[in-house]
């Protein structure tokens, strides 16, 4: 790492600490914030750099998030008994029930999407193109309209997440924190995995998965190592989005397919695909706009978004990191 780039990082890392004291009104925003990094940069993984370009990774966001409130709940009541659906108990936890809750739901919302992620990958891989992107977008709304019947975690009345044990403000700075880790320890993996011989594979997959198989590359489990990847990350997203918000419903909140299913996309081309840094400055910037659109815009705001993405994809294809390295390829080592 140049001095340069050293000093780049630690002036975000910085910004990044600062921010919640700083604006502490905004705290929560800035939270969302650092979630919308973490599509970005998981989504590329899969869309950007090996070419398959998914509509459906909010389902491994969902599944976080629900796996985590089970285990959270479950650790201490009878799940059936306390979920909306079937009379909405309110129960009390201690400190030591909530965090200790917390880390195993957090652990294995990891590992859970995780493991749906392989098995899916047997199934859907076998598509390309707009096909697999069909395929998947199809998985995600399936797994909504699920859990949206199914009573047993709330069905469509949700569950209300155990209450955050501490004073005003300290919620709102401990998930922040805790999202400001996912993405940065995101982004660190992620870029001691594109300096591996990993990126150069799914890189050729990109390019011609047939003549890459032909080589003796293994498509089949890189692909899944990816998507794989992807679902860990969105998994802890999912878990910790779900309790900042202290609400779950399946079609909003777990499965929003319109809305963050659709963003983690548009970030990543607005930023550059294929580029590490490209999906963070594309979060950057769409989070900026959209923050900005929902308070000016009301009522217009899809329809700003709409026409972002719609100049972004038909006369800006290559991003903005894209369009600075095309003109400026100094500043690109």
């Amino acid at each position: 790492m140049s001095r340069r780039s050293a000093l780049l990082h630690l002036a975000l890392a910085a910004a990044g600490i600062a921010a919640p004291f700083v604006f502490p009104a905004h705290t929560v925003q800035f939270a969302v914030f650092w979630v919308f990094v973490l599509f970005a940069l998981t989504w590329d993984i899969m869309g950007g750099h090996m070419g398959y370009n998914s509509l459906g990774n909010i389902l491994f966001f969902g599944l976080g998030m629900y796996i985590c409130a089970l285990v959270q709940i479950g650790l201490v009541y009878d799940i059936a008994e306390y979920t909306a659906a079937n009379g909405a108990v309110h129960i009390d936890f201690t400190d030591a029930q909530y965090f200790h809750g917390l880390a195993l739901g957090v652990a294995a919302a990891a590992l859970g999407p995780v493991l749906v992620a392989a098995a899916l990958s047997w199934i859907v891989f076998g598509l390309r193109g707009p096909y697999f992107a069909i395929g998947t977008l199809g998985v995600a709304i399936a797994a909504a309209e699920l859990t949206n019947a199914w009573d047993y975690v709330g069905g469509g009345q949700g569950i209300a997440m155990p209450v955050f044990p501490g004073g005003p403000g300290m919620r709102e700075r401990f998930f922040y924190a805790a999202c400001m880790a996912a993405a940065v320890a995101c982004y660190l993996f992620l870029r001691w995995l594109y300096g591996t011989r990993f990126r150069l594979a799914i890189n050729a997959i990109r390019d011609d998965e047939d003549k890459a198989e032909a080589l003796g590359l293994h498509t089949g489990r890189y692909k899944m190592v990816a998507w794989s990847i992807s679902a860990f990350f969105l998994g802890i997203a999912g878990a910790l989005f779900g309790n900042m918000t202290g609400f779950i419903e399946p079609l909003e909140t777990a499965y929003p397919t319109l809305t963050f299913g659709i963003f983690m996309v548009a970030m990543t081309l607005l930023g550059g695909k294929g580029m590490l840094w490209g999906p963070v400055v594309g979060a950057a910037v769409f989070y900026t706009l959209r923050e900005l659109t929902w308070t000016y815009l009301l009522g217009w705001q899809y329809i700003a978004l709409g026409v972002l993405i719609i100049v972004n994809v038909v006369y800006f294809q290559q991003g903005i990191l894209g369009w600075l390295r095309a003109r400026r390829p100094q500043w690109f080592a």
